[in-house]
């Protein structure tokens, strides 16, 4: 089976990009994970950023992980999410769960803002 990767057209880069995520964006919250995302129709992709704190997470070791486990569920959920810029933002205590729990969560999460996000007036 071949990996789609995590090319650079599927990420958020610059500092106006999350800028645009952050100024008015649907929310969606569990005690692991905050995802804010935007709806962009001209966007054919979903992007993804991340900003994982070292105020939350304290070894950099966590903080990989945590971030290869977005990343993952990303990939598998991208073509589901078309159109989203979407950030993802974690919560103190989050290294503690176990890589199927924060799956399930983010799981959830995509698909509480692809239904969100689904409905005209977020269209921005």
């Amino acid at each position: 089976m071949a990996t789609e990767g995590f090319p650079r057209h599927a990420r958020l880069l610059t500092a106006g990009d999350y800028k645009k995520v952050f100024a008015r964006p649907v929310r969606s919250s569990d005690r692991y994970f905050t995802v804010l995302a935007r709806f962009d129709d001209k966007r054919e992709t979903a992007r993804l950023g991340l900003a994982v704190a070292k105020k939350h997470v304290r070894r950099a070791v966590d903080r990989n992980r945590i971030k290869r486990l977005v990343r993952e569920s990303f990939r598998r959920h991208r073509q589901a999410l078309k159109g989203l810029d979407l950030v993802v933002l974690v919560k103190p205590g989050i290294q503690n769960a176990d890589n199927r729990t924060l799956l399930a969560s983010l799981q959830t999460h995509w698909q509480r803002l692809q239904k969100q996000t689904s409905h005209p007036e977020h269209t921005l």
